[in-house]
């Protein structure tokens, strides 16, 4: 997996460096800011991009600008935001770009297999997102809510697929079963009108509209 690393700080940059080689990721190429994000991803073209949120200039939203910008202009790029901030703005307008991003805390990534995991992930298109982010976007969905029709159990399964958890661990979270979990994701499609489809990807569509973005 080829990796394009936006870190602002140096020392973090480079333990982030290390700590994606650990996790079994090639790093083609660290930088400082989102500029240097975009141009780096359309050199080398990589699997993923892992970005922070704040950079130069502002430190404000310079990294999501920048995810946005990546996935307009070089599409196949998968996006981790790592960053010790929930933004929420941009991060809702990345989020309706499709699968393949994800947005966790670094605070609250302590096991290198859960990186290792969550960079997979992404890169095979599907979305992984901290319980804080989720917690965070949900508080600002639209006011018509389209999730009214969910049952209580239905609400939790789709929680912990915006938390990007398979359906396994859904299972072993709500203590039930493997098919019940696909009983209720299946409900869940139905209610939010989205049939099966070559285009599109329900479950990432469903945590879209779970979100409301």
């Amino acid at each position: 997996m080829r990796v394009v690393l936006a870190e602002d700080s140096l020392l973090l940059r480079e333990g982030l460096v290390r700590l994606l080689d650990e996790a079994g990721a090639a790093v083609v190429a660290a930088v400082g800011d989102g500029e240097g994000l975009v141009a780096a991803v359309r050199e080398h073209e990589p699997d993923v991009a892992v970005v922070d949120v704040r950079m130069p200039p502002t430190f404000t939203d310079e990294g999501l600008r920048a995810a946005l910008e990546v996935r307009r202009t070089v599409p196949g790029t998968a996006i981790l935001v790592l960053s010790q901030y929930v933004e929420e703005s941009y991060a809702s307008d990345l989020l309706t770009a499709g699968g393949g991003v994800g947005y966790l805390l670094k605070d609250r990534v302590s096991k290198l297999a859960d990186l290792s995991d969550a960079l997979q992930r992404v890169v095979d298109g599907g979305t992984v997102l901290d319980p804080e982010v989720v917690s965070a976007l949900f508080a600002h969905r639209r006011r018509r809510d389209p999730l009214a029709a969910l049952s209580p159990r239905e609400r939790e399964v789709m929680a912990l697929m915006a938390e990007g958890r398979t359906n396994t661990a859904i299972g072993r979270t709500l203590v039930i079963s493997q098919g019940a979990v696909e009983k209720h994701i299946s409900s869940i499609f139905t209610k939010l009108g989205l049939p099966p489809s070559g285009d599109d990807h329900r479950r990432v569509m469903a945590v879209l509209t779970w979100l409301g973005v």
